[in-house]
């Protein structure tokens, strides 16, 4: 399976809280809520397409537990990703939990590179990565992340988590589609490409 992570980011790169100023206000952030007044059809119609694409959920523990709580209680019959956010497997990096509330979960204890490469060797489509910024980084920096989707906001907070904050090598991308959408969103798709490159600067003819 390739492992892809899809993430919401303001134009400064902060992941945190998109949905709501109340979803996370871990480490003081009071700025949540940035990404709903830019939602229109194509974004909805994308990452749902997106959500088509995956035989599994991969997260980490606090984005479990949070999805665990908010996705079973949605019942709106029209909605167009919780049937299969709440039947698609769900698999948990923690060592904190024994077990998962939220039905299919498989808890993944010890190392995460080694559990999470072990199901990136399983036939399949897409593992996908929701949420859960601080696994992302992790698997970015052991390159196990083979696809990148952000939906990028025009908006800037000036504080919270970032997303691309990790301590691993500078990590080439290459960008493999774009859109945006009426309201601005950038919705971008990158597959990993090792190490990213350098160059000196040689003047503009070396360009042309």
């Amino acid at each position: 399976m390739k492992i892809t992570l899809t993430e919401f980011v303001t134009l400064d790169g902060v992941s945190q809280g998109p949905g709501s100023p109340a979803e996370d206000t871990s480490g003081g952030f009071t700025r949540g809520g940035w990404l709903v007044p830019h939602l229109d059809e194509l974004f909805v119609r994308r990452t749902s397409e997106w959500l088509d694409l995956a035989d599994g959920l991969l997260l980490g523990r606090r984005t479990y537990e949070a999805f665990a709580r908010d996705w079973p209680r949605i019942t709106d019959p029209d909605d167009p990703y919780t049937a299969r956010m709440n039947s698609l497997p769900k698999y948990v990096v923690t060592n904190t939990l024994t077990e998962g509330s939220w039905h299919p979960t498989t808890v993944l204890r010890g190392d995460p590179i080694r559990t999470v490469g072990e199901l990136r060797a399983r036939p399949g489509r897409e593992l996908q990565i929701h949420g859960s910024a601080r696994l992302g980084n992790a698997l970015l920096a052991a390159g196990l992340v083979d696809t990148l989707r952000l939906v990028v906001a025009p908006a800037v907070t000036g504080s919270g988590r970032r997303l691309l904050d990790h301590p691993g090598p500078p990590l080439g991308l290459r960008l493999a589609h774009h859109e945006v959408t009426a309201t601005g969103l950038l919705l971008l798709r990158y597959e990993t490409a090792g190490t990213a490159p350098v160059a000196e600067y040689e003047g503009v003819t070396a360009f042309v």
